[in-house]
């Protein structure tokens, strides 16, 4: 039989355990031993299997689809953006302001419209949104704040301004909750599971995760997309196209229009994650890649160069990018990779042919 790496070890002993805990087979404990020999009989089969462990198995915190998950579930902010102008953080409810000397009472989300009618109504007035303080400022990630009067306000916006290019909320996409996440923690090799009830308690869990816990979520899932689309999600894969289609397509999430190949060519990047089957980030440490106009890339660490050859372009709907290096370790990365996200400084992409990989670009 093959040497197995320790994180597919964890992997298959995780969904051991759940398929004994589930069918109520016997005490684990009792007979870890017959759980071991199973667990070696079915390995041979399942090293067939490992490139499929995204679609159904186990992440961690650093895993690409548990950051798109807590984004999902992160604090909407966007609603109210023609009152506070900021996509990073929302006034709580309730509140009153005032719109071209008309007080408004923003009690509910709906409220929100109100403004924006108030705003539209006229062309021959100033606009302008008076807020009456103090109010409470909820951030992205639930910390709250009490801002007393308008110069901490701006205060507040200006800070946030400082970061156009945080990788905000994904919006467009509902988690009909309770869910259930089945946990395993490698360094006291404790299996266990919760139930998570509301955005908050799953933003919550993913910001409290740790690198030796290993997650896996229990499927069906049931979500509602920016259209009020019910659907079930069956696995891993497919919560993280359900994501993809709401990046693209909720305008919620696409309210700055960028160019990619502008922006690929703008300045030097990094790679701050490369998973190809396996992690291998550290590989590229130290290498710095510059896209050029003439579609060539270099890619320097220290003194030594390469010069590669990239290309750019959509396939139904869907950005593509190539990369062609000759080297042997710069040329892991020649895949025919899809675009994710990006901002003017990340550049996510992922290739889906066999198993799921990811790529990730950083400006420098």
């Amino acid at each position: 039989m093959e040497t197995l790496d320790a994180e597919f070890i964890k992997k298959q002993f995780l969904k051991i355990y759940y398929l004994c805990k589930n069918i109520n087979m016997f005490p684990l404990k009792k007979y870890l031993s017959i759980v071991v020999f199973l667990f070696l009989l079915s390995c041979q089969n399942e090293i067939d299997e490992q490139d499929n462990n995204t679609a159904q198995g186990t992440v961690t915190k650093l895993s690409p689809l548990t950051s798109y998950l807590q984004r999902v579930a992160m604090v909407q902010t966007v609603q109210d953006n023609v009152i506070d102008g900021s996509t990073y953080c929302t006034i709580k409810l309730p509140y009153t302001v005032t719109v071209n000397n008309a007080q408004i009472a923003v009690n509910t989300t709906a409220d929100y419209q109100k403004v924006a009618d108030n705003i539209n109504a006229s062309t021959d007035d100033d606009d302008i949104v008076k807020i009456d303080f103090p109010v409470t400022m909820v951030y992205y990630n639930y910390i709250e704040k009490v801002i007393p009067n308008e110069a901490d306000f701006d205060s507040l916006i200006d800070y946030w301004n400082q970061y156009p290019d945080l990788l905000s909320k994904i919006n467009g996409l509902n988690i009909n909750y309770p869910i259930t996440i089945n946990i395993y923690n490698s360094a006291n090799q404790v299996a266990s599971s919760q139930s998570i009830i509301s955005d908050q308690a799953f933003f919550n869990f993913i910001k409290n995760l740790n690198e030796s816990q290993y997650i896996s979520l229990r499927y069906p899932i049931s979500v509602v997309n920016y259209n009020n689309q019910t659907k079930s999600i069956t696995n891993n894969l497919e919560f993280e196209n359900a994501i993809k289609y709401a990046i693209d397509y909720c305008p919620e999430n696409n309210i700055v229009t960028l160019d990619f190949t502008a922006t690929i060519t703008n300045g030097s990047w990094d790679i701050p994650y490369f998973f190809d089957d396996t992690e291998k980030t550290a590989s590229y440490s130290g290498y710095s890649f510059v896209f050029k106009s003439d579609k060539s890339v270099v890619a320097t660490k220290g003194a030594v160069s390469e010069t590669g050859q990239w290309a750019s372009q959509v396939q139904n709907g869907v950005t593509e990018l190539q990369l062609n290096f000759s080297s042997e370790l710069l040329s892991k990365l020649n895949k025919n990779w899809k675009l994710f996200e990006f901002n003017n400084s990340q550049i996510r992409l992922r290739d889906v042919t066999d198993s799921t990989n990811y790529l990730y670009f950083e400006k420098k």
